[in-house]
Order: C-alpha cells, then structure tokens, then sequence
C-alpha cells in the first residue's frame, strides 16, 4: 500500500488518479488510498463527498469497518496535513458509526472536545456542524459552536453561526446575547440593536435581554434611549434585578433623590431584596443620613438575615461612626445568623485590627476552628506569620484548602518575595487556570502586578489576553472598583489595571 501511495506521490495528478484507481482494485481493503484518492480530488478542486461516502461502502463490502474514532483520527491526520474539505467528508460519512441512537447527541459533543484538546479545530469543527444537522433545537449544542468560533473563528464565523442558532432556537436568550455582544465589541452598535430587537420579538418579557438592550445604550452614550427602555422594562419584565438596575443608573445618571424615589418604590415590591437595602443605606450615607442609613440595614438584616454583604455594609457604618462596640456585636450576630461564613470572620478579624484590639490573632484562630479550610482565613493567617514563617504556613494552608485559588495566590506572591520569579508566574497562573478559578479579579490583578515588575511584552499580553477571555467578576478589590461609577463602562483590562494599582496600595 504504502508503494502505491509513494508512486502515486511521483506522478502528475491526472497519472496520480490512474495509480490510485488500480491501488484500489488491487488492496480494495486499504482506506489509506481511498483517503489519498479524496486528497487528491480536493488539490484539484473537486468534490470529495462522494468519494469518501463510497469509501466507507466499499470497505464494508470488503469486510473491513473501522470504528468511530479510528476514523476520527484521520480525519484528523487529514486536518494536519491542510486537507480540510477530506477531513470534513470523513466526519460527516462515518461520525454515526457505533452510536445508539439516544447517544448521539453526548457522544458527539464529546467527541468534539476531545478532537479540539487535541488541537484538531477543523475536525472537531465537523463533528458539531453534523450535530447541528441532526439536532438543530438543541441550545448547548449551538453554544458549543459558538464557543469554538469564538475561540478559533473570525468574528463573522462567529456572528453567522449564533444567527443560525437564534433562528434555530429562538428563546435561547443566551444566543441572542452573545450575537449582540459580539457585534457591539466589533463596533457595529447597529447590527447589535437589531440583533436585540429580533431577540426581543421572541422573548419580549426576558430580564436579560431588556438589561443588554439597556446596557447597549448606556455604554453608547445614548442616556435617554436607555432610560426609556428601563421605564418599558419595568413593566415589561418587572423584576427585582431589573428594578435594582433602574436604581443604579439614576444614581449614576440622575441625581441621589431620584434614585432614592425609586429604590422606595423597588423595596415596597421587593421588601426581602438585599441588594435595594444596600443601595438605598449608601445613598443616605452619602447624603449625610446616618441615622436613616442605619435603620434601613436594621431593616434590611431583619429581612435579609443571610445578606452577608449587607452585614458588612452595616457594621463598617458603625465603624464610620467610630461605634466599634456596635460593629463587633452586629459581626458576632450576623455570624450567630450564618454559621462557617468566612467572609464574616474575615470582616469581624479586621474590624480588631482597625481598632488595635490586639484581639486579632484570637478572632482568627476562632475563625479557622470554625471554617478550617477557607482559603481567606489562611492567607490571612499568612500574611500576620513572620517572614521566615510564611512559606510553611503557606504549604499547611494548601494541604488544608486543598489548594484553593486564593490561597496559590499567596503562595506565588511569596515565591515573588523571595525572587523566584518562574516559580512565582507558575503559582499566579495557576490560580486563575483550569485548575483555579478563572472568575477571580483579584487573582488575575494580581497576577498583571507581577508582570509588571518582572514579565517582558509576551507575558504581558498573555495576562490581557486572559483577562479578557475570563472577564472575572469576584473578588473583593475587584467589586470594589468594578463598580465604582467612574469606572462604569471600562473595559476589562482597564478594570484589572486599576485593581493591581489598588492591590498594590494594600500590599
């Protein structure tokens, strides 16, 4: 076999057709000069289809049927070697073999991940465009697709797939969404707006869509148009998220009053919403209202007990007030209220630090007895050790948390310490990786802190690149920032600038 394909390499293509139709006759068993004979016909520009579709009869005549994935690796072998359209006549000829039916759909997407972890984009490509054909209702299906475009496509792969898919799927909200992101970060806000007003006739009472459409305006500058669609919204699809968001952009857009007239009418619909109680004590914070801010976070804690951010939110109004008595007690009934809850004993050791208690270290061995393996108890424990300490606190705290994002963090920030700056990228990539957790702010802040200082222009790029990928959305410098309302409306890697310029304020 191998003879007939090296001669058939030598020859012109007309002569290479000949060679490769007597190879058949004489080793009908050989799906290797089938494959050559399709590789062949798409260098000249023809249809491979038919080819590979007769292959796989012919083979079967001859006793010779091979298995799903043997032929998925030549289509592969087939993608390496640039012969796309062969690559996709295998897929679409052989992809059902060795299926039940009621697996198909399981088994052809996971045949498609596997394909693109082993780089075979084009294949994997195949395997899901056949999916679609089969089963062209199935929303995951299309999001599958879509995620592959958007990783490995053009942007107008991308936008002509997701058209398909709302098409296909029309109360997909998500694929309505990623149309109109897509086409918004493209700068066409038009083909966006149309995007969502095809999204809205399908789902006219979607809490997504309206907010996206919103969204689009605001970030445009079209302030009224927003507004105008927040008003329709609210009665459209009255929800409470919706009504919070309505708040905020009067309170970034409108005045404090406005906001405060509105976030009345929100509580009297919505009075267990934690998120109007801590935007309306902040607006009357800020307005020099103290005694009304805390008599609405009493009211909000009361109605809210598992808040854990409001909580907070009413102890440091305390503390503003220099009442550091009444912010301990409303932490320890706020803990009393929400058993293990790292971020209250985190919040209750801080609030000893600031007063200089010298109760600190007791708050958090109390804390760690109780939530022994959070990872923001550890790295706090890390940080108050002495120098020499730290790296084996840091190694217990691993093994305790077993590994938690946070607590790898710290553990790079100490190889970073003491100048082992490979070992250190290692450990910060890590955190935020497949291993860690992609949605972390601080983390990804972090970690474009040390690249600053140490990384040259390539793995730089590579911090922006996955940043933006992740677009993160937790962490506590992060939320700080993120929706800080001069911040509003930057893009991902300005907010992780301004997050590693805040970090390294508080390192």
């Amino acid at each position: 076999m191998r003879l007939w394909l090296a001669l058939a390499r030598l020859e012109t293509p007309e002569r290479a057709k000949g060679v490769l139709n007597k190879a058949r006759s004489t080793i009908p068993t050989s799906h290797e000069i089938w494959i050559a004979a399709a590789r062949l016909q798409e260098q000249e520009g023809g249809q491979v289809e038919r080819i590979i579709a007769s292959a796989v009869k012919s083979l079967k005549n001859a006793g010779v049927e091979f298995g799903r994935e043997v032929w998925i690796g030549e289509a592969e072998k087939c993608e390496k070697q640039g012969s796309i359209m062969t690559c996709a006549a295998i897929i679409s000829n052989t992809i059902w073999l060795d299926i039940e039916e009621e697996d198909r759909l399981d088994t052809w997407m996971e045949d498609a991940t596997l394909s693109l972890n082993r780089g075979a984009v084009h294949t994997s490509r195949a395997i899901l465009a056949h999916a679609l054909k089969t089963f062209p209702n199935k929303p995951q299906l299309w999001r599958k697709a879509a995620d592959l475009e958007k990783a490995h496509g053009t942007r107008e792969d991308l936008l002509s797939l997701l058209a398909r898919a709302t098409a296909a799927c029309p109360h997909a909200e998500v694929l309505w969404l990623m149309g109109a992101k897509e086409a918004w970060l493209g700068g066409d806000v038009e083909r966006a707006r149309e995007i969502l007003k095809g999204a809205f006739a399908a789902n006219d009472a979607s809490e997504s869509i309206w907010l996206a459409a919103a969204k689009l305006e605001t970030e445009n500058g079209n302030l009224e148009a927003a507004r105008v669609l927040l008003d329709r919204a609210r009665v459209g699809a009255p929800t409470e998220n919706v009504w919070m968001k309505s708040v905020v952009f009067q309170r970034k857009h409108s005045s404090p009053s406005s906001a405060l007239e509105l976030v009345n009418q929100a509580l009297e619909k919505f009075p267990t919403g934690s998120k109007l109680y801590m935007i309306k004590g902040q607006l009357l914070n800020l307005q020099g209202n103290l005694q009304q801010a805390r008599e609405i976070y009493a009211t909000g804690v009361k109605r809210c007990p598992h808040s854990i951010p409001l909580w907070i939110l009413a102890s440091r109004l305390e503390e503003q007030a220099g009442l550091t008595i009444k912010a301990r007690a409303l932490l320890e009934k706020a803990r009393a209220r929400n058993e293990k809850d790292e971020q209250l004993w985190l919040e209750s050791i801080r609030v000893e630090e600031r007063a200089g208690t010298g109760q600190a270290k007791a708050m958090l061995a109390r804390g760690l007895q109780e939530c022994p393996s959070s990872g923001l108890l550890h790295t706090h424990a890390i940080w108050l050790e002495d120098r020499p300490q730290r790296k084996k606190r840091g190694v217990d705290a691993l093994k305790r948390t077993n590994n938690s994002p946070v607590v790898v963090c710290t553990v790079a920030r100490l190889f970073q310490a003491e100048r082992k700056y490979d070992s250190a990228r290692n450990w910060f990539s890590r955190a935020v990786g497949a291993g860690g957790d992609k949605d972390w702010g601080d983390g990804w802040a972090w970690w474009w802190r040390f690249e600053l200082e140490h990384g040259d222009e390539e793995q730089k790029e590579k911090v922006k690149v996955g940043v933006k990928e992740a677009e993160p959305r937790h962490g506590e410098a992060w939320q700080k920032i993120a929706k800080d309302d001069k911040n509003d409306g930057k893009p991902t890697v300005a907010i992780m600038e301004l997050v590693a310029a805040e970090l390294g304020k508080e390192s």
